[in-house]
Order: structure tokens, then sequence, then C-alpha cells
């Protein structure tokens, strides 16, 4: 049973390093990418929620959403009621990269599934949601600045 969170960080791992070596062409590196799907998903997201729902810090977010901006990928535009906040939204650039970076990832995804039954992928589907809400708690705790109880 220990094993499982191994399992599931190669996968993520092996996944990140061929998302950032076919993505570099478009100049999308360190996970970029996945900011980038997030805000063409998300159109007018501010950056903490955006954080949160990548689950990485505000500082991280911040890094990679100002390379994002540098590289003309998306925008930050001044919030109607409330101008000290910034919403995030993909630039004509960003819009253009988003179906490749969802073609690779739907491509991933049938590869990874690959000789599993409808009901076996829903069932991993369901699986993985769990365990990442089991983790979302402790993460929350220490993001707050707690220490887990081992």
């Amino acid at each position: 049973m220990a094993e499982i969170l191994r399992e599931i960080g190669m996968i993520a791992r092996a996944l990140d390093s061929i998302s950032n070596i076919e993505f570099k062409e478009y100049n999308l590196t360190k996970g970029q990418y996945l900011y980038l799907v997030r805000i063409c998903e998300n159109s007018g997201i501010i950056q903490e929620k955006l954080a949160e729902m990548i689950k990485v810090d505000r500082t991280t977010a911040a890094r990679a959403i100002q390379k994002l901006e540098m590289n003309g990928f998306i925008e930050k535009r001044n919030d109607e009621q409330n101008k000290k906040i910034k919403r995030l939204f993909p630039t004509d650039k960003g819009k253009s990269v988003f179906p490749i970076i969802k073609r690779e990832n739907d491509y991933s995804n049938s590869v990874a599934l690959t000789d599993f039954s409808e009901e076996e992928a829903a069932l991993i589907f369901q699986l993985l949601k769990r365990v990442r809400k089991n983790i979302e708690v402790d993460w929350e705790l220490v993001k707050k600045g707690y220490k887990r109880n081992y």
C-alpha cells in the first residue's frame, strides 16, 4: 500500500517531463502549461484561486504567471468592482496554444488508460479524487502554517 504515492509521483513526473519537452517549442516550461490551461478554462480567474486549484503556493504561482505574461500568453486586468484584484485572461497567443496542450493531455490520458475498460477508468478517477480530497485536508493545514501529526 505504501507504494501508491510513489507510483502516482512517478506518473506525474514522467508526464510533466514529457510535457516540458513537447511544449518547449512554444516557450512553455516548468509546468507553465498547467497554469495556461486553467486560465483558458477559467478566464478571469484570480491568482489566489489559480494557485489553490493547481495546489501550489502563491509565490510559485506568481512566478509562473509573471513568465506567462512576459511571454504574451496571458494578461492581467483590473477587476471591475475592486481595482486591487487582478484577473487573469488568456491572450490570442495563449488561446492558440490551448488546443495543442489539450490534445497532448487527451493523448496522455488515452495512453495511460490503454487496456482499461470504461468502468475501470471511471473507478480509477473516483479513487484518485478521494485520495486528492484526503490530501487536501493536510495541504490546507500545512499551508496555514500548522504541522501535521505523524
